[in-house]
């Protein structure tokens, strides 16, 4: 009885350990299946019945990547391959948000029952189109200047993304050999538009103010009197360079940034309704765009202070923002409250592809109601009218906007960011813009980008 216990244990444990292996190599296989198939060492890549083939283009089809019997080619422009690496992806896959990476059974023909097998022999991948202009890539890479940070420019009526560059960055046809060593590439596989998680700074104050428009009824009768700084809770709450602001109706104390208005107003409503209308402007969900998952954002102020409650109001203590989450909830004000879904495939063409799977446009969950959306757009209008000034858009039209200084300590350890979009139809752009590790304001650092594309686009418009 003994001897037939231990050969029980013994088989159970087998058992075990076979079940676990088969299952980690099922979840691998469903996970990793496409990047083992398309590795230029799998041989059976070379064969003749293998579907290996597909293109990449952008939205005026110049080619990004072409796939050929699994070789690849990437533009000739070495300055189009760096600035849309984390759109194209790289040839080993590190980049998940890439379109080799994420969309290879619509490039390539794989899926996880035939691989590339081809079971018709005519049958070939796909072309992907994008949404995005390579120039406009181009333009706002050049203009990062070797600057971390991000840029991203849409079409708030139809979700198109125009502009989508992540730095740092690299050459997918000749990468550096330490990549993964050298500290300048920290963060280079993490498309920072989409999964990046930074601090916002004063363009937080657009999420406050929807927060007050819904829970301080005489929000726009009140006046606010700033001295340049605040304590609260024995410690202070100050405006930059402790600017004293003196006596301002909501208008102008959002046009000058006032970070003691909005600790005040943050405080005043208190941790739960400052987390429900954070919660009902999606900053702590996720959303797609065509299928590809972006990073929640971060608005917690459960175990926080008053004097944390505050800063957060301000943009700063725990808070953390996306420059693709703000975009698109640029262009749900700009849209009466509703944000057309993001996207990034205009089309795909070729055997494989399901008829009508990209390229829609996709109306979004409403985000704010039409009211709080026109009272946002007014406010961020007054921003420009009578703050910026429309000079700094370089004559593009009805540009509502706001600027914003992540402050992480340390001179040169801000984030610059300036967001926005242009109120005319004519012209309807939304923009989010960001530049790290700057001693710069948003609109020293990231205005100048923002102008740029805002006047490329414009000139280049279809």
């Amino acid at each position: 009885m003994k001897t037939t216990g231990k050969r029980s244990a013994f088989l159970f444990f087998f058992i075990l350990i076979f079940v676990g292996g088969l299952s980690f190599f099922l979840f691998e296989y469903g996970t990793e299946g496409g990047k083992w198939a398309m590795q230029p060492y799998n041989a059976h890549l070379s064969g003749t019945s293998t579907t290996a083939n597909g293109t990449v283009e952008d939205r005026n089809g110049v080619t990004l990547l072409k796939i050929q019997n699994g070789k690849r080619t990437y533009s000739d422009d070495r300055l189009v391959r760096k600035s849309t690496l984390h759109l194209v992806g790289d040839t080993n896959g590190d980049i998940s948000t890439g379109v080799q990476n994420a969309f290879k059974t619509e490039l390539t023909g794989y899926n996880i029952v035939t691989g590339l097998a081809d079971v018709k022999a005519a049958k070939q991948g796909g072309t992907i189109r994008l949404t995005v202009d390579s120039d406009l890539n181009k333009l706002a890479y050049r203009e990062l200047d070797g600057r971390k940070g991000a840029a991203v420019l849409t079409n708030w009526k139809t979700g198109e993304v125009l502009c989508m560059v992540s730095t740092p960055t690299f050459d997918p046809a000749d990468p550096p050999s330490d990549l993964k060593t050298n500290s300048s590439y920290n963060g280079v596989f993490v498309n920072k538009v989409i999964s990046g998680q930074l601090t916002p700074g004063s363009t937080f104050k657009i999420l406050t103010t929807a927060a007050a428009i819904q829970n301080i009824p005489d929000l726009d009768s009140r006046t606010f009197y700033c001295n340049g700084s605040i304590v609260v809770d024995g410690n202070p709450i100050t405006c930059v360079n402790h600017e004293a602001h003196g006596t301002m109706n909501f208008q102008q104390a959002l046009a000058k940034s006032c970070n003691v208005t909005f600790a005040k107003l943050a405080i005043e409503m208190g941790k739960n309704r400052m987390e429900s209308a954070v919660n009902a402007l999606g900053l702590n969900s996720t959303y797609t765009i065509d299928g590809l998952v972006s990073a929640k954002g971060h608005y917690d102020v459960t175990n926080a202070s008053n004097n944390q409650l505050g800063w957060s109001g301000v943009g700063q203590y725990t808070d953390q923002v996306s420059p693709g989450y703000m975009v698109r909830l640029l262009g749900a004000v700009a849209n009466g409250g509703t944000p057309e879904e993001l996207r990034i495939i205009q089309n795909v063409s070729g055997d494989l592809v399901t008829p009508g799977k990209y390229g829609i446009p996709k109306t979004g969950q409403a985000l704010m109601s039409q009211s709080v959306a026109q009272r946002l757009k007014t406010y961020l209008r007054g921003d420009v009218s009578t703050g910026y000034g429309d000079d700094m858009f370089n004559g593009v039209k009805e540009v509502c906007a706001k600027t914003g200084t992540g402050e992480l300590g340390g001179e040169h350890n801000n984030n610059g960011w300036l967001v926005g979009f242009s109120a005319d139809e004519s012209t309807p752009y939304a923009f989010a813009v960001v530049v790290q590790q700057t001693a710069g304001y948003g609109s020293q650092t990231a205005g100048p980008i923002v102008r740029e594309l805002l006047s490329a686009a414009v000139a280049n418009k279809d």
